[in-house]
């Protein structure tokens, strides 16, 4: 296992710091760093991997917890983290701990039979000797059966032909962004270009957006996003919907929402008004004796649902009566007649 520098260290942030401080850190780090702006300097691309590796951990609440409590041996192959923390069944102290001298770090086990707790913590790599209490294997050696310890170099990894090193890799890191929608073109769906403002410069993409989108829902661009950490896959781009208004139309989910002014004659008599639709208009026929407020059910004119293209919601439409505000003589004798002849 090689030396490396601490997660907290190498991103410049305390242990205190929470995850947004920590992904803040990350992002002005690998702005400063990244390749595309750093072309043929070796250095910076090895801060860049350090650093990409570093947000891998301390960016992910469970690894970051695994980290804070066991350090950089967590992610070694073969780790087993219920096994470490049984420190009562095998007498186990100071684990990970640092000694300075000569590049060594030095693990300590009192009591029990460190074989198994090697077997337990890394699995079969460690295999106990066939006879007596002492056990042999690659960098390890136990006189007393009661102390055992065992030295890590920093550039040869465990003594013995059975040294382990294993490279990090890890998906990158999922690039957010909003894109901007009219009322149909989330309605009917659309083909968008979008700029994304890089380290190296623009990129310009196509995007398709899904009929049916609404604000809040987002389109996955896989492999649009950070790029992959040790030769990992990129991550991915999410475009979060914001949907404007249309005048006239309120939307909720699948369906919509429109109000229809009929005159009062129409109302108390019946006939047939004409409403707007997203597909058009449509002729609807009112009911003798229809009231204000009263509600039309255009069924299958709402939107597309995303997840089935054959499922539309529905358009309830709100009846408003026109009340006359001006009667000229003859309609008011009229009305008067009606109101006498309704008692």
């Amino acid at each position: 296992m090689e030396n490396k520098r601490d997660y907290y260290e190498v991103l410049g942030v305390s242990k205190e710091a929470d995850s947004s401080a920590i992904k803040k850190a990350y992002r002005k780090l690998a702005k400063k760093y990244h390749p595309d702006t750093n072309a043929g300097n070796a250095e910076a691309e090895k801060r860049f991997k350090e650093i990409s590796e570093a947000y891998a951990v301390l960016g992910d609440e469970e690894k970051k917890k695994l980290y804070d409590e066991f350090g950089h041996i967590a992610f070694e192959p073969g780790f087993n983290a219920d096994a470490a923390r049984a420190q009562k069944q095998y007498g186990y102290e100071n684990f990970g701990s640092d000694n300075s001298q000569n590049g060594y770090r030095e693990y300590h086990f009192n009591g029990s039979d460190g074989d198994d707790i090697f077997g337990d913590l890394f699995g079969n790599m460690f295999r106990r000797g066939a006879k007596g209490g002492n056990f042999h294997s690659e960098g390890f050696h136990n006189d007393s059966g009661f102390y055992q310890q065992f030295h890590q170099r920093e550039n040869d990894g465990f003594y013995g032909k059975h040294g382990f090193h294993e490279t990090y890799s890890g998906k990158g890191e999922n690039l957010e962004a909003e894109i901007s929608l009219t009322f149909d073109e989330a309605v009917f769906g659309c083909d968008k270009m979008i700029t994304l403002q890089e380290a190296g410069g623009n990129r310009t993409l196509k995007v398709h957006i899904p009929a049916g989108i609404d604000t809040g829902q987002s389109v996955r661009l896989r492999g649009k996003g950070h790029p992959g950490i040790g030769g990992g896959e990129p991550g991915d781009l999410l475009l979060k919907a914001k949907v404007g208004r249309k005048p006239g139309y309120e939307r909720k989910g699948v369906d919509v929402y429109t109000t229809v002014s009929i005159p009062y004659t129409t109302a108390a008599l019946g006939g047939e008004t004409r409403v707007s639709t997203l597909y058009g208009d449509v002729s609807c026929k009112i009911k003798e004796g229809t009231q204000s407020g009263s509600k039309i059910r255009l069924r299958g004119k709402g939107i597309v649902s995303m997840k089935n293209p054959n499922v539309h919601g529905d358009q309830y439409v709100t009846v408003q009566i026109q009340v006359p505000r001006h009667l000229n003589q003859q309609a008011r004798r009229k009305l008067m007649e009606y109101k006498q002849a309704c008692g």
